[in-house]
């Protein structure tokens, strides 16, 4: 889809259901952004709901979205919902949807026309369920993904890696230097991460997709996916002395030199950003680790907890427009590092790294997340899975493929 200028969308804009509201009402909306980079990203939301003459009141939870989900569900499912609520694109809130929790919002989207301009249909797909259509996409965040400190290799006479086999090949080196190769958190969804990421990258989007979205469980136990799980072992031994639980720390320790690289989405350039470094200066991405280059389509999503409140209802009408808004997909997503999900707006401040995600996004190598092909319970039975091979040494390449053969074997 073309991307038009941003005085072009903003002016055909005018006809979008957009406008100050009658009567300024407090908005409770929670997420889980809570680095320096995902604020500055949330203060853009914040801004452009608040000029509506509505109050957005911030609930931000900490510690990512294993912490915040259940919190989030229990209050919905308590009678005590909020106004708006994250979730990421997929199947996380299915079951509020399927009990009646989640508003309708088919009427808005189709008087903003949002099937016209959301890219790709996939992210509003992901928001429909009986063809009705429940949440705002509001970015397009991919993980495959791998940051590096480039000076860290020139320090330690080393060329900065073009993929991810010629980083693994530097991590001797690195560590003679006293450099950690690669930094991970121990957050569950961090490593389940990095797997996922090597897996694409490794085997290919097409085995991804026959694995997570096919439930091949024959190929996830197969020899041709051996080496990814070998990829595994040498992500878990460069990783070893990260000590660290957020994603977020261990990005500071890319960027300040203590680590050499991290696997981790798109997300973390908010963190370079803050620290004042430039893509294609001071650090370098390399989507798709340099292997297979391809753009996870998942990303976060708004929902709206039915209330009967009309001031209430009437502000989560205006809140779902302003996230939709060009101006907002524009003034967020640079601040996010994500790509935005209206395909029509223009993005000539975009960085070195948001230019290589552009691209493939417009060559159409595009995956799915596994959170919009499996259910909730089988990603986290992956998630614990690979927080224990990541902490066990003692779990081989075959121990962990089997074991994830058979939740294959199981998912839904």
């Amino acid at each position: 889809m073309a991307r038009k200028s941003i005085l072009t969308v903003l002016m055909t804009a005018a006809a979008m259901p957009f406008c100050v509201s009658a009567q300024a009402t407090d908005l409770e909306v929670t997420h889980w952004w809570t680095s320096g980079g995902e604020a500055a990203a949330v203060a853009e939301l914040a801004k452009a709901f608040d000029a509506t003459g509505n109050h957005w009141v911030d609930g931000a939870i900490a510690g990512s979205g294993g912490v915040a989900r259940p919190i989030m569900i229990s209050r919905i499912t308590g009678g005590d919902p909020m106004g708006a609520t994250q979730f990421n694109h997929g199947r996380q809130a299915e079951e509020l949807v399927e009990a009646g929790l989640m508003r309708d919002l088919t009427d808005i989207a189709e008087a903003g026309k949002w099937k016209e301009v959301v890219n790709p249909p996939s992210l509003l797909d992901s928001c429909t369920l009986d063809g009705k259509i429940y949440c705002v996409p509001i970015n397009i965040h991919s993980q495959q993904w791998l940051w590096l400190n480039n000076d860290v290799f020139k320090k330690a006479g080393l060329e900065v890696p073009k993929n991810w086999n010629e980083f693994a090949a530097a991590a001797p080196k690195l560590e003679e230097a006293g450099i950690v190769p690669l930094a991970m958190g121990q957050q569950p969804w961090q490593t389940s991460l990095a797997f996922q990421v090597l897996l694409v990258a490794v085997a290919g989007p097409d085995t991804y997709n026959k694995v997570y979205g096919d439930k091949d469980a024959e190929l996830a136990a197969s020899d041709a996916l051996a080496p990814v799980f070998e990829a595994a072992v040498q992500a878990r031994d460069m990783s070893k002395k990260s000590n660290v639980q957020n994603w977020n720390d261990a990005t500071s320790m890319v960027i300040t030199g203590k680590a050499a690289g991290q696997i981790m989405g798109d997300w973390a350039q908010g963190e370079f950003q803050i620290a004042g470094q430039t893509a294609g200066k001071e650090y370098t991405c390399l989507p798709g680790l340099g292997m297979n280059e391809v753009i996870q389509t998942g990303g976060d999503a708004f929902y709206f907890p039915k209330v009967d409140d009309a001031a209430i209802n009437e502000a989560q009408g205006v809140l779902a427009n302003v996230m939709m808004s060009p101006e907002t997909q524009v003034a967020f997503n640079l601040k996010k590092g994500s790509l935005p999900v209206r395909g029509d707006v223009d993005l000539t401040a975009a960085n070195d790294c948001m230019r290589k995600g552009l691209d493939i996004l417009a060559k159409g190598n595009i995956i799915q997340a596994p959170d919009q092909m499996m259910s909730a319970d089988s990603v986290q039975q992956i998630n614990d899975l690979f927080v224990e091979f990541f902490n066990d040494p003692s779990i081989s390449a075959k121990d962990v493929q089997t074991r994830f053969a058979a939740i294959v074997a199981d998912a839904e």
